[in-house]
């Protein structure tokens, strides 16, 4: 690991004392990429704090297992921001982010030399690891352009190791929105066999059932991404919608409660406080106060 990506003993165990990575006699190939990030983050005077506050906040926020991986990271200002599915996500702040800043960087995932989203980054042994194909995809995804050689470069990465649960989920993903719904499911419905405990394959397998009108299995899916991240504000958000189109207002009213207070300012928290004021100003709607009396 040291002579691959240049770095130095010290700057394992600073990243060790920080609570970035955990304490580790061996790596595997598979921890490549999470420490091509760290060294770059790091290189661009990112404080370990905020890397490992913005990390917490991401796991929590987004159900992803490792976000350094799973999700395209910018830095600014000694801020990080992710890029994930579509949104750009400040977590500390837990904000959703409209624009970049000009001074904006990516963080590069082959290290300091910068290279084009198609081209190899550094290799091992004369090919590219596994890592280095879902870094690629990941790059590639950005792109519109180039979705159709993200998809490739993830189905080699499940042929090179088939229980890589986050390439399940980010081919789930591409083919959700081309919208190939029953590719997106098999590839989520994978993702949960790969991992039982991953947030994530449960919310966008959530996704694919709302939108294929399977409600009720859907409502199933996102609480589950709930029971296993409870402060998962995307998964409350569409549980609440999923109850609104089952006529389940008083369910509904729960999670849009849940919402506000995990995302608390932005267009979604407006929506979930309106729809909040909606069911409370219902008939003959009673709602059921946490001392368990009817207001």
């Amino acid at each position: 690991m040291l002579r691959i990506l240049r770095i130095t003993n010290r700057q394992i165990q600073g990243w060790e004392r920080a609570g970035l990575i955990p304490v580790a006699e061996h790596y595997s190939f598979s921890d490549l990429l999470t420490f091509k990030k760290l060294r770059d983050l790091r290189a661009k005077r990112v404080r370990p704090a905020v890397i490992l506050k913005s990390l917490q906040e991401m796991r929590l926020a987004s159900g992803m297992t490792n976000p350094l991986v799973e999700a395209s990271i910018f830095s600014s200002r000694n801020r990080l921001v992710f890029r994930h599915h579509g949104k750009a996500v400040e977590p500390i702040a837990g904000q959703f982010v409209m624009d970049f800043d000009e001074s904006m960087e990516k963080v590069s995932v082959a290290g300091n030399t910068a290279r084009s989203a198609s081209s190899k980054v550094e290799t091992l042994r004369g090919s590219e690891t596994v890592s280095d194909l879902f870094a690629r995809g990941v790059a590639l995804e950005e792109n519109p352009a180039t979705h159709s050689e993200a998809i490739a470069l993830y189905k080699k990465v499940l042929e090179l190791e088939p229980l890589h649960a986050a390439a399940h989920i980010n081919l789930g993903t591409l083919y959700y929105n081309h919208h190939d719904f029953s590719r997106a499911e098999i590839s989520y419905r994978l993702a949960i066999a790969a991992d039982p405990r991953y947030a994530l394959a449960y919310f966008d397998l959530g996704n694919v059932l709302d939108e294929t009108g399977r409600l009720s299995d859907a409502v199933k899916s996102y609480q589950t991404a709930i029971v296993l991240t409870p402060t998962y504000a995307d998964a409350h958000y569409n549980l609440a919608l999923a109850f609104e189109k089952l006529k389940q207002p008083r369910k509904a009213l729960l999670h849009w409660r849940a919402y506000i207070k995990l995302d608390s300012i932005g267009p979604w928290a407006a929506h979930a406080r309106a729809q909040i004021s909606k069911i409370l100003g219902q008939e003959p709607l009673k709602v059921i106060t946490r001392r368990g009396k009817a207001s």
